[in-house]
């Protein structure tokens, strides 16, 4: 049996067809920043569950 994920949340990606480029843009960013724009986009698109 698969481990519940920590903090509750699953996350899918799968059949996505964004680059990484448009998730985060072509300039140097913190990871803070990437961590931010990461969610806003899983957010977003209604990626995440519980």
């Amino acid at each position: 049996m698969a481990k519940k994920a920590f903090g509750g949340y699953t996350i899918s990606f799968k059949g996505r067809k964004e680059t990484v480029e448009q998730v985060f843009g072509s300039g140097k960013i913190t990871p803070s920043e990437m961590t931010k724009k990461i969610w806003t986009f899983v957010k977003g698109k209604k990626l995440a569950g519980k």
